[in-house]
């Protein structure tokens, strides 16, 4: 952390929503507390504040992003079962993002804690590819892995046929759980 003034309380996480509502893509917390010249800890208390106060935050795997209500309505989005061992997870993502596919998280049912949700929001390769090095770099399981393969994802796309040649692509590639 650079010498310099602090932004403090209220006014740091106005800043701070002020930084994400005008990002359209993720920023870490260490680019948030060099912004504000402050620890990444301190952002991520400041987060945790945020979205206490139902600011429509989430954490991402490349970064804290605002969710923006215009793009939410832009966008289709479906909840999609599939099945399939750790190993093809790259595989599954790709097919998603190839086809036009944003993939926004995974949901596993646990059966001590219930519905666990991670956000994953990959919508490219490149970021499939940072997610699947972010795993293996970190030595982190798949919450798929808690439940045999099975979870389920919510996608969303510019219009259903991108999401209908995604299904279309995983049921070819044995990932879709079909509910035929």
């Amino acid at each position: 952390m650079k010498k310099g003034k602090k932004i403090l309380g209220d006014d740091r996480r106005d800043f701070l929503l002020k930084v994400l509502k005008e990002n359209d893509k993720p920023i870490t917390g260490s680019e948030l507390a060099k912004m504000a010249n402050v620890s990444r800890q301190v952002i991520v208390g400041d987060i945790t504040l945020l979205k206490a106060k139902d600011e429509p935050i989430i954490a991402t795997n490349q970064g804290y992003l605002y969710l923006q209500e215009h793009t939410a309505k832009q966008q289709i989005e479906k909840t999609i079962a599939c099945y399939h061992p750790p190993h093809k997870t790259e595989e599954e993502l790709n097919i998603f993002v190839d086809n036009g596919v944003t993939v926004k998280d995974v949901r596993i049912e646990h059966p001590v804690y219930g519905d666990l949700t991670a956000s994953i929001m990959v919508s490219n390769r490149n970021e499939v590819k940072k997610f699947i090095e972010s795993i293996q770099r970190t030595n982190a399981t798949y919450l798929l892995e808690l439940t045999g393969g099975i979870h389920l994802h919510t996608v969303s796309a510019k219009n259903s046929s991108h999401i209908e040649a995604a299904e279309k692509a995983l049921k070819k590639a044995n990932i879709l759980i079909d509910n035929d």
